[in-house]
């Protein structure tokens, strides 16, 4: 439809923001805290917006092509280049080089990108001494939470070892939600933000180690190189729908609040389910459950900002993006292959057929699976049809079990109501 507005969450979070400016109920200076853009650049789109409406959001270079972006001749002549005739040359020399010799005149730092990214290092390892200084908290609740996990020996001996996964507050020191996994898994973080998102709200980005849970270091797919998309995993994923933004932490210290909240933990928590015998990770989740209340009013402190910065987000949109997507091919018999099981897609209409077609299979953190074409839901199986097949979770990948049916054939299922 030619009056349909496409938006994107980063496009939604400004027209919210600068709505709430319209309404008084925010500075520009508060808005351009949140938004994470100097005062200067938030009257433009205040004014952007005013003019325009909610198409004021949208950046006006959406569907151009870069006239300046270099050629992908250019970049495989300078491959070529410092693989051979300028080999051994650093970053900086070999820019100057490619001006004076070959009349291809670019920064240093283009260069340098463009090595990194075929994966040739500079010859000069050298690290210059970096000045480190303490950094101010947020200055309002939800603009930033800290995430991690801590296997620990919660239980101390009288159970299995767990692993505690949770987050706090940036501003305020806050624990919005934790709760204790068999291990750190993108499953635990994508129910970690589902209770956030639930309680409080998302926040507007969130600080991680650099494990690989967040961020992926393989190659991006051809249709990923078309797209000029980067490679994600899949909580990177959910939270980039979600317009949440991913900050990573350059080092342990850098994200100290949480790692001393852990310290705490394992020094008050620990106790705590010594004290009342907790063998089960069941045991254990409950004196958790009254331990988070006791710490947060106790250990937590007031933002610079009243006004809190959480987004509120529909349930709906919370589990259509916290869950695994896969990419999927259907069969000519209408037929989906995930997992070692076959998904039979209902049929709704004797004209339409997904032979052929490629469609999201989405896991959701209950076990069901739903098919999706174009985004539409044509199909839907609850936790217990799945189960039934031999669908289940281990180690972080999607198994079938042995003792479920053959999947040579053809496994008739349903779709059940959402």
């Amino acid at each position: 439809m030619e009056n349909t507005i496409v938006l994107t969450m980063e496009e939604q979070k400004r027209v919210e923001v600068i709505q709430r400016v319209f309404r008084r109920e925010l500075r520009m200076v508060e808005a351009a805290l949140v938004l994470g853009v100097c005062e200067r650049h938030s009257y433009r789109i205040k004014a952007r917006i005013g003019k325009g409406g909610v198409k004021g959001a949208i950046h006006g270079n959406r569907g151009r092509h870069c006239s300046w972006k270099l050629s992908e001749k250019s970049v495989k002549r300078i491959v070529e280049l410092a693989r051979g005739k300028y080999r051994g040359f650093n970053d900086h020399h070999l820019s100057e080089k490619l001006g004076e010799e070959e009349g291809i005149k670019l920064s240093r730092e283009k260069v340098r990108r463009i090595l990194r990214a075929q994966g040739i290092s500079s010859p000069r390892k050298r690290r210059a001494p970096k000045h480190r200084s303490r950094r101010q908290r947020r200055e309002a609740e939800g603009m930033m939470v800290q995430i991690d996990g801590s296997p620990h020996d919660w239980l101390e001996g009288r159970g299995p070892y767990l692993c505690l996964v949770g987050a706090i507050d940036d501003a305020t020191s806050k624990v919005p939600a934790a709760f204790f996994e068999e291990q750190e898994s993108s499953a635990a973080y994508f129910r970690l933000f589902l209770e956030i998102g639930r309680t409080q709200g998302l926040p507007i980005c969130a600080y991680a180690d650099r494990h690989s849970i967040f961020w992926t270091e393989r190659e991006p797919t051809i249709e990923e190189q078309l797209t000029d998309r980067r490679p994600k995993t899949q909580v990177g994923r959910a939270l980039g729908e979600l317009g949440v933004t991913l900050i990573p932490a350059g080092s342990p210290q850098a994200k100290g609040r949480i790692e001393r909240l852990w310290g705490t933990f394992q020094d008050r928590l620990v106790s705590e389910l010594r004290l009342v015998g907790a063998k089960t990770k069941e045991e254990a989740q409950a004196v958790l459950e009254k331990f988070l209340p006791q710490y947060n009013r106790r250990f937590s402190k007031p933002a610079v900002k009243v006004l809190p910065a959480w987004r509120k987000v529909e349930a709906k949109r919370l589990e259509q993006s916290l869950c695994f997507k896969y990419q999927r091919t259907v069969a000519k018999d209408n037929t989906v292959q995930f997992g070692g099981a076959l998904f039979q897609i209902p049929k709704q209409s004797p004209y339409r057929s997904y032979a052929n077609k490629k469609v999201q299979v989405h896991v959701l953190l209950d076990g069901s699976v739903e098919l999706f074409y174009q985004g539409e839901k044509i199909a839907r199986f609850d936790s217990k049809t799945t189960h039934t097949i031999g669908l289940y979770r281990t180690n972080g990948r999607w198994e079938v079990s042995r003792y479920g049916p053959e999947t040579t054939r053809p496994v008739q299922l349903y779709e059940l109501s959402p």
